[in-house]
């Protein structure tokens, strides 16, 4: 294969899988597309957990902490995030006062030897529906504490909560991860979009553990508290067609407290960054919008020169993340545009070689689903992540999975991302399995409006959809397409070679198997800002799918 000849042998020995095929890299691409039906024998989605299912139950006494989580923070600094007192909920609420419990973080690099000891900032906030039969929530005391001077590459033990009650939780434990730095990146990354509270979501998770990553991206739509009524009861695939009279869109705000006892086994050990999807707006009537994700999460946005908790950047090794908001003002004239870039002209890629950008809903996707819906996003903001050279984009919001042919302004480009769709998590809302291109699925004008910013349609210009609105087959941009649920890791292996794997929750219980699996590369020579030229020659052509490029 032609990229081999420039790769050291230690590193293709890594490129063979078990039956000694070698697994494809985008440098043999692009590749006809190629769709995996769904599986009939599968069920489309499942219900939500119930509130007392021993995974979502609150375990600790009152001011003792909970719902643990672990945020990047810097190279050598640490988010540690937690939740103590009841929660309430009902037709008149008290709010907590944060500063009855305080925030520490005792730390250090032995069991139960704690050196340092860091104090942070609490808050609580309110869910208010002055609506005849809806019920207002205020949460526990949420606590935020930074950890800093730590090194890298590091086990580090820590205990949170209050010591003067005393009431600290249990020990914890965690690995800092690699200073930013071309020849060091983070062990593996994990990826989940849409991951909600189902029986499917306990499988993504448990399948997530088992692949012991370092690092995890939530690409928005964490929990579905707003498939419920205020007053609870039984979530709904369709808030809409099941709750037509509601005279808001509510949310049930417990189910935020249950989806972070959910996540602490991991989330207290491996740091994870997020950001913000539709489902987390959750508006109240004062025109509030998504208190409930500005309150709980931690993320580096002050640190990263941001000024708003819906897009920030950060670095874990030499891999720089840019974590970007579609459900605020995204437009060229706008705060967010700004930032970006200053963010990008700063970037320095002979230390973060690698560039890595994610939001929520996806700029590139196939299937009848929020098909173009954030088009304007689209065309505001793609072609400065171009000129920058982004290797990878992630999205979830479309409950499938999908990986793209490098593009650019829907044109088969060698220097454009890789993106990949991966909003199905497990969420109630259910798999997506139609395709624009299906007969009879091209959507319509009056569908797929965005819940943020205006409607951008087009018809293609060229190609052989030319004139149209859809493709009528699987368009040349999308590589592989299935519905199913799962989730993605990452592992960087050098300042060009990234491996990507698809992990279906069906193949959970199958030793060396995924649902797709390819190798990213850089070419830095061709594509960096610097050197990328208009030269036909370079242009790609489609070739046939790679006989390894998806495991069946």
């Amino acid at each position: 294969m032609k990229w081999m000849r420039s790769v050291p042998f230690l590193l293709i020995i890594g490129l063979i899988v078990a039956d000694d095929r070698p697994i494809p890299s985008t440098l043999d691409g692009p590749f006809l597309p190629v769709t995996r039906r769904f599986d009939p024998s599968l069920r489309r989605g499942s219900d939500d957990l119930p509130m007392d299912h021993p995974r979502l139950r609150k375990n600790v006494s009152y001011n003792f902490p909970e719902q643990i989580s672990l945020a990047i923070s810097t190279p050598t600094s640490m988010w540690v995030s937690w939740v103590t007192g009841d929660a309430q909920i009902g037709k008149n609420v008290t709010a907590l006062d944060p500063s009855s419990v305080a925030s520490e973080v005792w730390y250090g690099k032995k069991s139960r030897k704690y050196t340092s000891m860091r104090r942070g900032v609490s808050t609580v906030y309110s869910q208010l529906y002055p609506f005849e039969g809806l019920l207002n929530y205020t949460s526990g005391i949420v606590h935020h504490v930074r950890i800093d001077g730590l090194e890298p590459e590091t086990k580090y033990y820590y205990q949170c909560g209050d010591s003067s009650i005393p009431a600290l939780s249990k020990e914890h434990m965690f690995e800092t991860l690699p200073l930013p730095s071309k020849s060091s990146y983070p062990r593996k990354i994990a990826i989940v979009g849409d991951l909600g509270l189902t029986s499917n979501s306990t499988t993504t998770v448990d399948h997530l553990v088992e692949n012991d990553p370092s690092l995890i991206l939530m690409i928005g739509d964490l929990v579905y508290a707003n498939q419920y009524l205020t007053t609870g009861g039984k979530g709904a695939p369709c808030f809409s067609c099941a709750f037509p009279d509601a005279p808001i869109r509510e949310t049930y705000q417990p189910r935020w407290d249950a989806w972070g006892r959910f996540m602490e086994p991991v989330i207290s050990r491996v740091p994870m960054m997020v950001i913000e999807g539709n489902h987390e707006i959750e508006p109240q009537i004062s025109g509030v919008t998504f208190k409930s994700y500005l309150t709980r999460f931690a993320v580096p946005s002050a640190e990263s020169g941001s000024n708003s908790s819906f897009y920030y950047s950060f670095n874990a090794g030499g891999i720089h993340f840019l974590m970007l908001g579609a459900y605020t003002d995204y437009n060229a004239t706008g705060a967010q545009f700004a930032w970006l870039k200053e963010d990008l002209d700063k970037l320095d890629r002979t230390v973060t070689p690698w560039l890595v950008a994610a939001w929520h809903p996806p700029w590139y996707n196939s299937y009848s689903s929020h098909y173009q819906e954030f088009e304007c996003m689209r065309q505001e903001m793609e072609h400065l992540l171009y000129e920058h050279g982004v290797d990878i984009v992630f999205s979830g919001h479309v409950h499938a999975y999908e990986r793209m042919n490098r593009v650019y302004n829907y044109t088969l480009d060698p220097c454009g991302p890789v993106y990949i769709t991966v909003g199905d998590g497990g969420n109630i809302e259910k798999v997506d399995v139609d395709h624009a291109d299906d007969p009879g699925k091209c959507p319509s004008a009056r569908d797929n409006i965005p819940e943020f910013g205006g409607v951008c349609r087009l018809n293609y210009s060229s190609g052989p959809a030319e004139g149209k609105f859809c493709w009528n087959t699987q368009p040349e941009w999308s590589a592989f397409r299935e519905s199913s649920f799962g989730h993605g890791t990452l592992e960087v292996k050098n300042s060009t070679h990234a491996l990507w794997t698809w992990h279906r929750n069906q193949d959970v219980y199958k030793e060396e198997n995924h649902g797709d699996q390819i190798y990213i590369v850089r070419q830095p020579d061709l594509c960096l800002p610097t050197t990328k030229v208009l030269n036909l020659s370079l242009l790609p052509r489609l070739v046939l799918p790679h006989p390894t490029a998806h495991s069946y």
